[in-house]
């Protein structure tokens, strides 16, 4: 089976060669270099698209612009460290959750089933973000006319969520397939999203209709600091994502080289997009239009900017979209499939089927996945109420890096850092968990969000850490039971025999 986010090599054929697939079971293969990582990591300029319409006109252009370039520069001091992280802990597959599970268990075990769930719940419910941005750009385009509800009682659809089912039922299936794992779906669906970037990012400019006017500074005083905060908290799903570069590190050819520059690649790219994106859109379109529909304003630029050739754009834009659900889908299942298997959620997650996917962490993202868009339904508020595990996993990863040099000072480390990153870290992991309180309890500045989000994240977290204590005091005691009484038996054989 090809590469990519969720490639892993063909297993044996369990039926005529039993004994061969118990003792090789189906793993990943290494076969990425690093350039597939940063295709990879093109996912997150293309997760822009959810959350700058809403900065800009909450922010204002020039604060938008400063916070995504601020939130950008602490993602890259995250990732330099990721890349010492990753090197340590080339057979993981559980990305920054692995390495804040490493840098605490000696002293508390449970953060590594806290930060594990707390990393996968975002990244899987990427799937439900997106597909939801798409339904509404198709009904903008294609179908205006389609404004019709059906309440069910419990529920509410409409056709943008349909749309949205559907995009997320149709992934699934792939992914089941292995389709999923496919290089060339992610090389043609990044380089569909650079036609729309460069687009949105030059002809704003040569248009002649761009005004530094439109640009505009909307935080003031102390309050400011703390609007500043709770968008921080809401740009970390977005700004923070390349590390998914490091999620695939088992499946690299060169753990340590490929890890490294796709991270570092990933987080330059992205700093660039996240400046000049906002610069141009903003100039251009005009604040007020952007905070009016700040989801699919996308489609009166493109009829603005390139007029008969914007069905053609949509389409480009939707398929970078399909990019980040691709990513989301193959990496949050990586994880899942990971804690089942090094024993910090139920045993049942922690298999490859005979293809070597892991469809029970796909068939479990599906279920979330719908559930969350029917329930949620708007972009912001899923990000909101997924960003409370996704910044505390890194507050635990960054913090870990520092422990780990404390605890394991002579473990190898291909790639170690200068010993200033240290206290830079502790710096860091404690500037996030201030963006963390701070944010996760904001919901009246950015309008999205509320006590419902934020007790079903709390949920999620509490969830995560009784499934550990199952396994960890149901599971594993009876399978070493099990494993002992066969032992018992097979000696008792082996001796009558004799």
């Amino acid at each position: 089976m090809s590469n990519a986010s969720g490639s892993v090599s063909n297993p044996p054929d369990a039926a005529s060669h039993p004994a061969d697939a118990a003792s090789n079971p189906p793993a990943l293969a290494k076969k990425m270099r690093w350039y597939d990582g940063f295709a990879m990591s093109l996912t997150m300029p293309a997760a822009l698209i959810a959350s700058l319409g809403a900065s800009i006109g909450g922010l204002g252009a020039w604060g938008a612009i400063a916070l995504w370039a601020g939130s950008m520069l602490l993602a890259t001091v995250a990732n330099w460290i990721y890349t010492e992280l990753a090197a340590m802990f080339p057979e993981s597959s559980g990305g920054i959750a692995h390495y804040a599970t490493e840098g605490w268990k000696k002293r508390a075990p449970f953060v590594g089933p806290l930060a594990s769930i707390g990393y996968w719940f975002p990244w899987t419910t990427a799937l439900s973000v997106y597909a939801g941005i798409i339904g509404s750009l198709v009904q903008a385009q294609w179908f205006p006319g389609q404004d019709w509800s059906l309440d069910l009682g419990i529920a509410t659809l409409d056709f943008p969520i349909v749309v949205g089912i559907a995009v997320i039922v149709l992934l699934f299936g792939a992914a089941m397939f292995g389709l999923h794992a496919a290089m060339w779906v992610v090389y043609v669906t990044g380089g569909m999203l650079l036609v729309p970037l460069a687009v949105f990012i030059v002809m704003p400019f040569l248009s002649g209709d761009w005004h530094a006017s439109n640009l505009h500074w909307n935080l003031h005083g102390g309050a400011g600091i703390r609007e500043s905060l709770v968008w921080l908290y809401v740009m970390a799903w977005t700004s923070f994502g390349v590390e998914v570069c490091a999620t695939f590190a088992p499946e690299y050819k060169d753990t340590v080289k490929d890890t490294s520059r796709a991270l570092r690649a990933g987080v330059l790219f992205s700093l660039g997009i996240f400046i000049l994106l906002p610069l141009a859109l903003a100039g251009y379109v005009g604040e007020g239009p952007i905070a009016l529909d700040p989801t699919t304003f996308y489609v009166s630029a493109f009829n603005d900017l390139v007029g008969g050739a914007a069905d053609l754009m949509v389409v480009f834009l939707i398929a970078s979209l399909l990019l980040i659900m691709i990513t989301g889908l193959a990496d949050g299942s990586r994880v899942l499939y990971n804690m089942g298997k090094e024993g910090t959620t139920v045993k049942q997650v922690g298999v490859l089927n005979r293809r070597g996917v892991p469809a029970r962490a796909l068939v479990i993202a599906l279920v979330v996945n719908v559930v969350v868009l029917v329930w949620l339904k708007t972009p912001l508020a899923i990000i909101v109420t997924g960003n409370l595990g996704y910044i505390l996993t890194h507050v635990l990863a960054i913090s870990g890096f520092a422990m780990l040099r404390k605890d394991r000072p002579d473990m190898a480390r291909p790639i170690r850092l200068p010993n200033f990153f240290i206290p830079l870290a502790w710096l860091l992991a404690a500037f996030l968990t201030v963006v963390l309180v701070v944010g996760a309890t904001g919901f009246s500045i950015t309008g999205y969000g509320g006590y419902q989000e934020l007790g079903i994240a709390c949920g999620v977290l509490v969830l995560s850490v009784l499934l550990w204590m199952y396994r960890k005091h149901v599971q594993d005691p009876r399978d070493a039971a099990s494993a002992s009484a066969s032992a018992s038996a097979t000696e008792s054989a082996s001796a009558r025999r004799g």
